[in-house]
């Protein structure tokens, strides 16, 4: 996630990779890496339905955690206890990748009459920047895609989206005995910092939308300053900001800075560093439909949390969000998904893709040729 303060073992999804490479050559289909990033691939597996013309399914889950910060139990112990699987990542998303797992392998092995196309993609860096989900939608075409995360195996159908940046103000250093022969940088983000507090407020009095409420701003971290006898010359705050359907990253930070113009004669620059946007829940009606058949449960849900399934749909990839655990549990201390629900995933995806009739003309069935 940019930290450059986690030992090197630690970081990148490299042998997450591996493992499901391995296990997947095993099946004896094809498999294939796709570099998002130097020393993180993506990884697809295809399986090829028997049937001309029939649907292209992407089943797609992240390999990537959050770092494992306050966390109170060895995160990476893989404890079993009670049912509950414990362990960072072990909801979010892992659950959700081996069910996948699970119903892909037991796909190749049964081999059932009209299954559709499948591709399953273990993508990397959903947790930070998307780089995973930019990659995949230049490498792959599909009807309908499955996005793994923990939603207590419910169909989440549309989401917000984020734009994150950076604001940055200048100023002039010099030694803190004379402070007024400089210009403090933290002074100046100070005022920005309460007029944006206001601009929270304001936000989330506009039209809200009906599902998925108000949109948000946050400051999530603060830097400045290089030591305490010295007047700072710079300081960043970063900013997160929860996309609307409507709603675009650069108009809405294009909004905030000439809200900052108008209020205050500070300088600044915006810095952006990440933009998602919200899914919306348009397309793909009759999958939508074949999966809410297989579990048993119509509910479509509306979250605030972001996830890859915008970027599929944004791409042209109908697209829902659906998976064992729940999002309570998600980035926690004692993170833990319950395992029942982890074989109950697995069960609804194997059935959802046994389930897909040809109810349409498919526009992707030879999309694994791009690669």
């Amino acid at each position: 996630m940019g930290r450059t303060d986690i030992p090197t073992e630690l970081c990148g999804e490299s042998r997450v990779t591996a493992i499901y490479e391995r296990k997947l050559q095993a099946l004896g289909v094809k498999v294939q890496r796709s570099s998002a990033a130097p020393g993180r691939d993506n990884l697809y597996a295809f399986f090829t339905s028997t049937t001309p013309n029939a649907p292209t399914i992407l089943l797609e889950a992240h390999l990537d955690t959050v770092p494992v910060d306050g966390m109170t139990i060895e995160p990476f112990c893989g404890t079993i206890k009670d049912g509950k699987l414990y362990g960072r990542g072990s909801c979010d998303v892992k659950a959700g990748g081996v069910a996948m797992f699970g119903a892909f392998h037991k796909l190749v092995q049964q081999q059932p009459a009209n299954a559709p196309n499948v591709i399953l993609a273990y993508t990397v860096d959903e947790e930070h920047t998307f780089l995973g989900a930019q990659q995949l939608v230049k490498d792959i075409r599909a009807d309908f895609a499955i996005v793994a995360e923990p939603t207590n195996l419910q169909i989440v159908r549309s989401h917000k989206g984020v734009a994150r940046w950076l604001i940055e103000t200048t100023g002039i250093a010099c030694h803190s005995s004379t402070p007024s022969k400089g210009v403090s940088a933290i002074y100046a983000m100070a005022q920005l910092l309460n007029f944006i507090k206001r601009y929270a407020v304001e936000l989330e009095q506009r039209t809200p939308h009906p599902q998925l409420g108000p949109a948000t701003i946050s400051i999530g971290t603060i830097n400045g300053g290089v030591s305490p006898n010295t007047v700072p010359d710079s300081c960043r705050v970063s900013v997160d900001r929860r996309l609307l359907p409507a709603e675009k990253s650069q108009e809405v930070m294009d909004d905030l800075a000439s809200e900052l113009r108008k209020h205050s004669d500070v300088p600044f620059n915006f810095l952006p560093t990440l933009a998602c946007p919200a899914l919306c829940a348009t397309g793909g009606e009759e999958f939508v439909k074949q999966l809410a058949d297989v579990i048993g449960d119509g509910t479509l849900l509306a979250v605030p949390f972001g996830t890859d399934a915008s970027t599929l749909q944004e791409a042209g990839i109908p697209a829902v969000v659906f998976g064992p655990g729940q999002i309570v549990q998600a980035h926690t201390k004692d993170e833990f998904v319950e395992l029942v629900q982890v074989h109950r995933a697995a069960d609804i995806l194997f059935n959802f893709l046994c389930s897909v009739h040809q109810r349409k003309v498919p526009k992707h069935a030879e999309s694994a040729a791009r690669l």
